[in-house]
């Protein structure tokens, strides 16, 4: 077999003619990575479907993942690894997939087919785009909840965010959906609910709706037990998160990583999210807060769907439904991962810096003063602002303090335009 890969023109030759008029895929001599631009994994496969050389490798390929044996196909195998071989030098090594795209699974499936036998013992890349670095770091940051940005204990941002989203159809749809899946039985299993039901509902929420809406939903700031455990609640946790055993954190971690879905959105949570201790940044990406609050919502609805573990407001915790209790001498590896959750100053940032188009909470300041919010001048033109006139004070912007509400319109100059709501 593999004297039969090498007997025509050869790697480089392939990588060329498949790449050949394709945008963003790799060329001749190009090394993994370096491109800025991306072809996406299914364009990919069928650019290598269109050459006889690299599909033959590429059914191949996806013989040799099938089944609970394909680790040791992967590593034993003489024709699979050959297989790999080719198709590294294929577009299908570094193409990617969009966020949300259409056909977004095949196109995981695909970047897995080539990626699921290079990183069995290391951390996954993510399969997506990467993600721009946040250039304007300040641009949509909050002043820390916790010095007042809720206001007082009376306040509640999350059943304010509840509000806002049965104001917008799309939203008050797409939750309404999903709250009615994730509280039904499920008579036939005996069970309170269809678990893989409520996190397709779930996904097709997070997907569908707008983060001004669904952010605020996951990330409302709170000083009362109360507003925490509406928060707790938000994604049904009964149903999406809870199970009548607590598996361990590296068992569930073995299970996500045999769905092309969950294993992809993980890799890019971790990406996106974590920074080593020693690091001075917060977050990858130059603090890209935004970046981080996206990817975790994304995990939302799979295997490893997150939540808050209590209804606390000022020490809460976030972890998938896993332990690490009992795992013996896997312990620091377990206590490692979970680690991405539960010690993670990326992922607490959103407590205090909530990096999107909209305020956290819309309760207005009684008892510590107003929280300043700071607007950069390279916003994007016609951005849009919804907020308490008299919480936060905006820097350039002049609000009227007899309106509850103001609209604010972000113009291309760098002003703003106030418009009562």
């Amino acid at each position: 077999f593999y004297e039969a890969a090498s007997s025509w023109d050869g790697p480089s030759a392939l990588s060329v003619s498949l790449a050949s008029g394709a945008p963003g895929s790799p060329g001749a001599g190009s090394e993994p990575g370096t491109q800025t631009e991306w072809v996406d994994c299914i364009q990919a496969s069928d650019m290598c479907n269109q050459n006889p050389h690299c599909s033959s490798r590429y059914r191949v390929m996806r013989q040799c993942l099938v089944g609970k044996e394909k680790e040791a196909m992967l590593d034993n195998n003489r024709e699979c690894q050959a297989a790999l071989e080719v198709l590294l030098v294929s577009p299908l090594y570094d193409c990617r997939c969009k966020r949300g795209m259409k056909k977004e699974l095949q196109c995981l499936q695909n970047y897995w087919t080539i990626h699921m036998g290079l990183t069995e013992d290391m951390e996954d890349s993510s399969p997506y785009e990467p993600v721009a670095p946040n250039r304007h770091p300040d641009a949509f940051r909050l002043a820390s909840i916790s010095s007042g940005m809720a206001g007082g204990r009376n306040c509640n941002p999350c059943l304010d965010a509840a509000k806002a989203c049965n104001l917008n159809s799309s939203c008050k749809r797409q939750r309404s959906a999903y709250i009615a899946v994730c509280s039904k039985e499920d008579p036939n299993k005996g069970e309170t609910c269809s678990r893989k039901r409520c996190h397709k509902a779930l996904r097709s929420f997070l997907d569908r709706v707008p983060p001004e809406f669904s952010h605020r939903l996951l990330f409302c700031p709170c000083q009362t037990e109360g507003c925490a455990e509406r928060r707790r609640q938000t994604i049904v946790p009964d149903c999406s998160y809870r199970d009548k055993e607590k598996p361990n954190c590296l068992e569930l971690q073995s299970v996500c990583r045999q769905d092309p879905l969950c294993r992809s959105r993980l890799a890019d949570y971790i990406v996106n999210c974590w920074t080593p201790p020693d690091t001075v940044s917060t977050c990858p990406n130059q603090d890209n807060h935004q970046a981080c609050l996206a990817s975790y919502a994304r995990l939302i609805g799979t295997e490893m769907t997150p939540n808050y573990v209590d209804n606390s407001f000022s020490n809460w915790t976030i972890s998938p439904w896993c332990t690490c209790k009992g795992s013996g001498n896997q312990e620091a590896e377990c206590l490692s991962f979970l680690g991405y959750f539960n010690n993670n100053p990326c992922l607490s940032e959103p407590s205090r810096h909530v990096h999107t188009l909209h305020t956290s909470g819309m309760c207005s300041v009684t008892d510590r003063g107003p929280t300043v919010i700071r607007l950069s001048h390279e916003l994007q033109s016609n951005a849009t602002l919804m907020v308490p006139c008299q919480n936060p004070l905006f820097i350039d912007a002049k609000l009227s303090s007899e309106i509850t509400v103001c609209v604010i319109l972000l113009r291309g100059d760098g002003g703003a335009t106030t418009v009562r709501k």
